[in-house]
Order: structure tokens, then C-alpha cells, then sequence
């Protein structure tokens, strides 16, 4: 059994480690939430994490938070995605997006506000992708939409159109309060866009923690700078480019395929 999110899965975790007594056959995966959330204050993730023979988590990061007595059982395993050949990106716009639904863990507030502090003047775009989840954030969005026309929210897009989006952007921003190791980083790597991300362990864990594109979670000016920094040094995302393009290697299909049948294989059943 592979069990995603070690809260949610609780359950299921329970039933299978008592309809097997002895076996060795249960892996978790970690998938952000109940790695930076629910492990501090619910048993009933402990639990699973204690029953489990195995553990996966998405990022290297997150092995640093794990207690010791999990952390000897647990093994990363990136997430990946197809490498795409490299956009021509025009040169007079700093073209930026994000990818995340509308909700609070995702902090599209910061974003909101970093546009509100960049210079009119410079020719910076921003386009938001992600489900209205959050009506209070759909509406906050909609209004910057109204007062800035260099921002623009087209709420959720198919797969296919969305990875084209992050393709053609400049930069991709990631503001998230919380993350596991998240896959619109991975796309965004493998498609030859840089990232600026807020300095939060599921992103160190992507990225290095020697990146050079961070930000402080909730600093909307500290987002803003980077953005100006970005739009009027080209030095500084070819800088970023070339550090991603380093992490790109951990983010091949063929790799992740070979770690999920290593794991399966370690799985006594």
C-alpha cells in the first residue's frame, strides 16, 4: 500500500497495517500539508508515520523536518515532468505568472500587493491561473484586475494550456505559505523558466537553498524588488535561469520512474 497525505489516509493506513500483521509492505507519502501542518498536533498522522515501513516526501528539504525515528525510513523521490524546449521570450516585458488556486496557503495576497508596489513605468505583466476556491480571494483578484490592467486573472485553465503559460512567462512566482514540493515549480524548470519563490522549506527543497531568486513569505516589497530586479538587470534572470537549469536533472521522468520502482521494490510484501 502507497498512502498519500499521512492525516488523510489514516485510516486506511490503520486498516491495512491490521489486515497484515508482520508484513512489511506500507509506505507514506508526505505531500506538504500534513508534513508542515498536521504532524505537530495530530496523533493520527504520528501514527501513520509510525506504522509505515517506508516514507516519501517530495522535496529534500523535508527530511530536515522529520523526527528522527522517521527520518531514518524516509527517502525523496522528486516529482517530474516533461522537459520542453525553451521559449523565445520577447525582451522589451517581463512577462510573470502564477500557477495556484485561489487560497490562503498559496498567499495570493503577497502577490496582489508586490504588484501594487512595482513602477508603472517598468513593463511588467502579470497573468494569476487557479480555481476561485477562496471567494474573498477570486474578489481581491478581480479588483487589482480593475485597477491594473498589467494584471490579469483568468481563473483555472486545462492542464495543456497552463504548462504552455509557464513555457511562454518569463518568470514564474510562487508565493506559497506552505508547500510539499510543488509541481508547478517542476514544470516551470523543465520548460526553461525561472522561478522567484518564497523562502519556505517545500521551496528550498526544490530550488537549493542557495537560490537566488527567494523571497520572505508574506514580504510583498521583498516580491516587489525582485520583480524590478528582474525587469531591469536581465543579468539577474539569466542568473536564475542557469541555477534552475541545474536542478532540472532532478526532475526527469526517467528518474522519478526509476526511484517509484526502487521503492516498490523495497516494499516487502
Amino acid at each position: 500500500m502507497i498512502a498519500l497525505h499521512a492525516r488523510r489516509s489514516a485510516e486506511s493506513v490503520e486498516r491495512f497495517h491490521a489486515a497484515n500483521p508482520g508484513h512489511r509492505g506500507l509506505c507514506v507519502v508526505l505531500t506538504g500539508t500534513d508534513l508542515y501542518r498536521d504532524l505537530p498536533e495530530s496523533a493520527a498522522a504520528a501514527r501513520s508515520l509510525d506504522l509505515a515501513d517506508r516514507i516519501v516526501v517530495l522535496q529534500e528539504d523535508a527530511r530536515r523536518i522529520l523526527a528522527a525515528r522517521w527520518r531514518t525510513k524516509a527517502e525523496v523521490i522528486y516529482q517530474s515532468a516533461r522537459f520542453l524546449a525553451p521559449a523565445r521570450k520577447p525582451r522589451d516585458v517581463l512577462r510573470c505568472l502564477a500557477v495556484g488556486h485561489l487560497r490562503e496557503e498559496k498567499d495570493p495576497r503577497t502577490l496582489f500587493a508586490a504588484m501594487g508596489l512595482t513602477p508603472r513605468s517598468l513593463p511588467i505583466t502579470l497573468r494569476h491561473i487557479g480555481a476561485p476556491l477562496d471567494s474573498r480571494l477570486a474578489a481581491a483578484a478581480r479588483g487589482l484586475q480593475r485597477r491594473d490592467d498589467r494584471f490579469r486573472y483568468v481563473g483555472a485553465l486545462p492542464h495543456g494550456l497552463a504548462r504552455a503559460a509557464i513555457k511562454a512567462a518569463h518568470v514564474l512566482v510562487h508565493p506559497s505559505r506552505m508547500e510539499g514540493g510543488a509541481n508547478v515549480i517542476v514544470e516551470a524548470v523543465t520548460s526553461g523558466t525561472a522561478v522567484l519563490a518564497s523562502r519556505v522549506s517545500g521551496n528550498e527543497g526544490m530550488l537549493g537553498s542557495a537560490y537566488g531568486g527567494y523571497f520572505e513569505p508574506g514580504d510583498a516589497s521583498g516580491l516587489a524588488r525582485c520583480l524590478v530586479r528582474a525587469v531591469e538587470g536581465r543579468g539577474y534572470l539569466r542568473d536564475l535561469e542557469r541555477q534552475c537549469a541545474h536542478r532540472r536533472a532532478l526532475f526527469n521522468p526517467k528518474a522519478e520512474s526509476r526511484a517509484l520502482n526502487a521503492l516498490l521494490s523495497r516494499l516487502e510484501v
